[in-house]
C-alpha cells in the first residue's frame, strides 16, 4: 500500500456474519482465497473476540455502537419483562447510537436489529427480524418499491431449519440469496456515503446446517468473489475498508437442557395439571399434538400466529400443556431460570412480578447456581459441559442484567426447553457459534501485515470513527486500534478525541409491525 499523509473521507464496513478466523488463516495460507489473502497480506488482519454470549442480537449492536450489552441494552432477540413475558427487540431498544447516526451520509444494509429503519442521513434497508419488506424496511419509505422492482427475488433472510433435510437444496437458495443480497449492495453502492455498512447472515445459515470443508469452502469462495468486487469499489473511492464478523463457528454434538437441569435440582417447576390446563393434559391435548393435527390439514403454526390477535395467542400458549421455558413454567414456585441467550435469571421480588426470592439472598443462590452449573457432566463421557459467567462481570452498568450466563463448552450446546433430559443429540444443527470471529482492515492509512492487539467488537466502532477523523464516544466500552494505523497516516499520528454522543439514536418505534415480529418468533408459546 502506498504512505499517503491523507485521512481517507470514508469507510466500508462489510460484514460477515459468523465467519471464524480459524478457517480465514486456514484457507487463505492454503492460496484458496486470493481476495481475503489480499486483505491479509496488505493490511490488518485478527481475531475478533465476541460478546458473552457470542451471539447476533449482542454482538451487532456493540459493533455498531462501541458498547457493551449492558449499555446498548440488549441481551437477545426478546426483552424479558417483569411478568415473564417477552417482546421483540427492535432498532428502537438500542440505547446507544450507531455509526450511521453519527457519520453522515450513511449507507446501512441488512444490518441485524436494525429494523424498523432509522431516520438517518442516508439510505437504510434493515435486516435480520424484519417482519416483511414495507415502508419501515427501508430509509427513505419509498426505497422499498424500488427493491421490488429492481430486485423482485429480494428477501431479508433464509432458514436453516426449513431445510434440515435437504442439504443440497438448501445450498441451491442460500447461493441464491447471497446473488439477491450482492443486487442490493450494488444498488446501494450509486449513493452518496462516508460510512458504508453492509452485512452478510449467508456464512451463519451455512454453517448451522452444514460444517464440512467443501461446502464451507465452496461458499467462502463465493463472499471472496463478493469481496473482491468490494476491494476494487473501495480503492476507486479511496476509502478504508472493515471487514469484522459478529462472532465464529464451530461443531457442536449434544445439547444441554439448562431449565431441565435446573427443574431436576427442584429450582424450576412446571405449571401444575389443575384447572383447564389439567383437563386438555389429561385428554392428550399437548401443543406438539395439535400442531401435528393442524399441520395434516395444511395449517401452519405460523400462519394461525400472523391472523390471530396477540392476546390469544398469549392465553393458549400458556394454558395448552408444552414445554416453553416460559409458558409452562410455575414462576410462584421457581427461584431461578434460563432465558434467550444462556441468560440465567434469579426470581427475584424487585425485578419480576411476583418474583420469590428475596434480594439479600440473591448472591447466595448465584453462588449455588454457579457450583450447580460448573459441575455438570455429560453422563456418557463425564465431560464438563457448561462455562458459567458473572453477569454482574460481564454487564456491571445494569441492575436488571442477567445474573449469570451459561454457555456450552466444546461441542455442547444450551438450550432452553423443558425436556425430559438434559442432554440429547442436536441432531440437525451440527455447528453454533464461537467467541472468535474476525476482523480485517486495508486501505490509505493501514499497515500491511499487522496484527490488532486482543481485538473485540467493541473496539470496531472507535476504530472506525478514529479513521474518519470522527470523537469516539466518551462512554465507549471499545478502543481505537491505533496500532493498525501507520505512522505516516493522519490517524497513525492523530491523538484520538472523544465526545458525549448521547443516550441513544434516532430509533422508532412501530407497534404494529413490532408485534408481527415478536408473534413470529414466539409461535403459539411453541419456540424459544
Amino acid at each position: 500500500m502506498s504512505m499517503e499523509t491523507s485521512s481517507p473521507e470514508r469507510a466500508f464496513v462489510l460484514g460477515l456474519d459468523g465467519v471464524p478466523w480459524n478457517l480465514i488463516r486456514r484457507w487463505t495460507g492454503e492460496e484458496q482465497l486470493p481476495n481475503f489473502a489480499r486483505l491479509v497480506e496488505e493490511g490488518a488482519a485478527g481475531p475478533l473476540s465476541s460478546t458473552t454470549p457470542d451471539a447476533t442480537p449482542l454482538a451487532w449492536p456493540t459493533i455498531a455502537t462501541g458498547v457493551w450489552p449492558d449499555k446498548h441494552g440488549l441481551y437477545g432477540f426478546q426483552h424479558l419483562e417483569s411478568g415473564y413475558t417477552h417482546r421483540m427487540n427492535t432498532s428502537a431498544d438500542v440505547r446507544r447510537p450507531e455509526l450511521w447516526d453519527i457519520v453522515s451520509p450513511a449507507v446501512v444494509g441488512n444490518v441485524p436489529m436494525t429494523y424498523p429503519a432509522d431516520d438517518i442521513d442516508g439510505t437504510l434497508v434493515t435486516g435480520m427480524m424484519t417482519p416483511e419488506t414495507n415502508d419501515h424496511f427501508t430509509h427513505p419509505p419509498e426505497f422499498a418499491a424500488e427493491i421490488a422492482e429492481e430486485i423482485p427475488d429480494y428477501r431479508i433472510g433464509l432458514s436453516w431449519d426449513e431445510f434440515r433435510d435437504r442439504p443440497d437444496e438448501f445450498r441451491e437458495e442460500l447461493s441464491s440469496l447471497l446473488a439477491s443480497r450482492r443486487k442490493l449492495m450494488r444498488r446501494l453502492m450509486a449513493e452518496d456515503w462516508r460510512l458504508f455498512f453492509f452485512v452478510y447472515t449467508a456464512p451463519d445459515r451455512l454453517q448451522h446446517l452444514i460444517w464440512e470443508d467443501d461446502a464451507l469452502l465452496d461458499h467462502y469462495r463465493e463472499l471472496d468473489d463478493m469481496l473482491g468486487e468490494v476491494l476494487e469499489y473501495v480503492e476507486s473511492r479511496d476509502a478504508t475498508l472493515f471487514v469484522v464478523s459478529d462472532h465464529g463457528f464451530g461443531p457442536i454434538s449434544t445439547f444441554v437442557f439448562v431449565n431441565s437441569l435446573l427443574e431436576r435440582e427442584g429450582l424450576l417447576h412446571r405449571k401444575r395439571g389443575d384447572g383447564a390446563r389439567g383437563a386438555l393434559a389429561r385428554f392428550g391435548l399437548t401443543k406438539d399434538r395439535i400442531q401435528a393435527a393442524l399441520s395434516r390439514f395444511g395449517v401452519s403454526e405460523q400462519s394461525l400466529v400472523e391472523h390471530l390477535p396477540r392476546s390469544v395467542v398469549d392465553s393458549v400458549a400458556a394454558q395448552v400443556p408444552g414445554d416453553h421455558s416460559l409458558y409452562d413454567v410455575d414462576f410462584e414456585e421457581t427461584v431461578a431460570f434460563v432465558h434467550g441467550e444462556g441468560s440465567v435469571y434469579v426470581n427475584d421480588t424487585l425485578r419480576f412480578d411476583p418474583g420469590v426470592v428475596a434480594p439479600e439472598d440473591v448472591p447466595a443462590l448465584k453462588s449455588d447456581l454457579r457450583s450447580l452449573f460448573e459441575g455438570v457432566t455429560d453422563p456418557d463421557t463425564g465431560d464438563r459441559a457448561l462455562h458459567v459467567y458473572d453477569g454482574d462481570e460481564l454487564f456491571p452498568t445494569d441492575p436488571r442484567s442477567p445474573d449469570l450466563v451459561v454457555k456450552g463448552r466444546g461441542e455442547y450446546e444450551t438450550a432452553n426447553a423443558l425436556t425430559r433430559n438434559v442432554f440429547a443429540d442436536s441432531g440437525s444443527k451440527v455447528a453454533s457459534h464461537r467467541p472468535e470471529g474476525i476482523f480485517l482492515a486495508w486501505g490509505p492509512s493501514i499497515e500491511a501485515e499487522t496484527v490488532p492487539t486482543d481485538a473485540s467488537v467493541a473496539d470496531v466502532t472507535p476504530t472506525v470513527l478514529h479513521a474518519l477523523d470522527e470523537a469516539v464516544p466518551s462512554d465507549a466500552d471499545g478502543r481505537v486500534l491505533k496500532e493498525i494505523f501507520h505512522d505516516g497516516s493522519r490517524p497513525g499520528r492523530r491523538a484520538v478525541s472523544q465526545r458525549e454522543y448521547g443516550e441513544s439514536g434516532s430509533g422508532a418505534s412501530v407497534e404494529a409491525d413490532f408485534d408481527d415480529v415478536e408473534d413470529r418468533l414466539r409461535g403459539l408459546g411453541y419456540m424459544e
